[in-house]
């Protein structure tokens, strides 16, 4: 008795696993390498123009932090306090798209920029992956925003959370749109506000069955844990890697078929 309820359990935990196969434009996703918030440096802030004209000037592609703000526009940028990009007290989602020209961006001349600005300056010429952090119960508000922002964008991109709820919102009522997971061990972070049942879910991938991803972004030094395998290997769900050091994790992740996000070298 006890072995055949290991076995349901087992077996119901490799079917939670599965993604969306088959999605015909993850294709054009693929052979690109993305940097990470744009070919930041010095000057070249994280999520900045600058670091994103760079990173277009190079060949990659990119991947972009998006938060909702109080107007209704969205924001490139990744942490929601804006202490430690822009040194000022308060929260990106308290702002409007005009009052971003008013926080510099690591001392430097650059400031946050808007989403629809970065879409104006990439014009479909490199793909784009889009991390939505959604904030408190945004998520919808985010969705809806991101969506209609992108609807006429002439490149390719898909939408990336951490957030499942931002992926199943996807899933509802933007199903043509390349939709990702992004995941991590975050049973090796111990406390925190985030509940142990919630990191466990989101460790193990659980929240699969309802959101169907068509890739799952998963921490590259993370990415040997049961679940993430069985996704990959079992169910064939693209992986795309985050984020890469050095050239060495590059080669390793082509190697095992991982989507390359990179971050502090050029490959």
């Amino acid at each position: 008795m006890l072995a055949l309820l290991l076995l349901l359990f087992a077996l119901a935990y490799v079917f939670c696993l599965r993604g969306r196969k088959g999605q015909p434009g993850l294709k054009a996703l693929q052979g690109w390498s993305y940097a990470h918030r744009g070919l930041h440096g010095p000057d070249r802030p994280e999520n900045s123009l600058s670091a994103f004209r760079a990173a277009l000037e190079a060949g990659y592609g990119i991947e972009l932090d998006v938060h909702l703000l109080r107007d209704g526009g969205l924001a490139v940028i990744h942490d929601y306090k804006l202490e430690r990009t822009t040194g000022a007290e308060g929260t990106v989602e308290e702002l409007t798209a005009s009052e971003l020209e008013n926080y510099r961006l690591e001392g430097t001349r650059e400031t946050i920029p808007t989403l629809q600005q970065v879409l104006e300056l990439f014009n479909g010429s490199a793909p784009l992956i889009v991390e939505l952090k959604a904030h408190g119960n945004n998520y919808a508000a985010l969705c809806q925003a991101a969506c209609d922002a992108l609807k006429e964008y002439p490149g390719v991109y898909c939408v990336e959370s951490f957030d499942p709820r931002c992926v199943y919102w996807l899933k509802k009522h933007a199903p043509h749109i390349i939709r990702g997971q992004l995941a991590e061990n975050f049973l090796k972070k111990k406390g925190g506000p985030v509940p142990w049942l919630l990191r466990f879910c989101l460790t193990c991938q659980l929240f699969n069955a309802v959101t169907r991803p068509d890739f799952v972004a998963y921490k590259f030094t993370d990415r040997k844990r049961l679940g993430n395998t069985l996704v990959r290997k079992l169910w064939g769900i693209q992986g795309v890697a985050w984020t890469l050091k050095n050239p060495s994790e590059h080669q390793r992740a082509l190697a095992e078929g991982w989507i390359p996000i990179f971050e502090a070298y050029k490959p």
